[in-house]
């Protein structure tokens, strides 16, 4: 069994983050579900990560984020967690803190589509994947491998015709908040990007590949 990615998420560091629906059930439901989380995941994600990529599947999804600072996420998180016990005169424990915007990410998403569609229980598998980007290698491709993952999957005949990931917003001129601009100055130009997801390969990226 391959070994589940599931160290404190650190601040200030890349990773590739990545989970399925628990046992492989679909977590959108319908079309309007992938804009709904996106927007909860703006919500509690944006005050801790710059999102670089994504991509969102009928029963799993992948990211690609750099955590905010200590800094930063100390200005924008209310109530940080603290460690003994919680106690405010306490160092914040910020590695808690990115995993409890996670949590309400999760859960409120989970609270939505049960009560949407009658379900009970867990949504997610527990804890998401987490996996740190610690190379120009791995980034570089692992932005290729998102955007191509519905292809991957059978979810498309072609992953630029797909309409939940981000591979359009980068190519875009319409306001994003995603990092755009620094994802095509990595690769170049616009025609660099695009030119590398046609040629490029999952050399690799086989230990983080999430089955589904």
């Amino acid at each position: 069994m391959r070994k589940k990615h599931t160290e404190p998420i650190q601040p200030d560091t890349y990773y590739h983050v990545y989970n399925r629906g628990i046992n492989g059930e679909s977590i959108f439901k319908e079309a309007r579900n992938y804009n709904y989380f996106l927007e909860k995941y703006a919500q509690h994600i944006n005050p801790v990560a710059d999102t670089y990529a994504y991509c969102l599947l009928n029963n799993h999804f992948h990211f690609l984020i750099r955590t905010c600072s200590a800094e930063v996420i100390s200005d924008r998180v209310q109530n940080p967690v603290r460690d003994k016990g919680n106690n405010f005169s306490a160092e914040v424990d910020f590695s808690k803190t990115i995993g409890k915007q996670f949590a309400k990410l999760f859960n409120s998403y989970s609270q939505s589509i049960n009560k949407a569609y009658g379900r009970t229980g867990s949504l997610f598998d527990r804890p998401f994947r987490r996996i740190p980007v610690q190379n120009d290698y791995y980034f570089s491709r692992l932005v290729s491998y998102i955007h191509k993952n519905p292809e991957k999957h059978g979810f498309t005949d072609d992953f630029k015709d797909y309409p939940y990931s981000s591979y359009w917003s980068h190519l875009d001129t319409r306001k994003t908040r995603l990092k755009r601009e620094e994802v095509i100055n990595w690769f170049g130009d616009q025609s660099s990007y695009q030119e590398f997801h046609i040629l490029s390969s999952e050399d690799g990226l086989n230990d983080f590949i999430i089955e589904v």
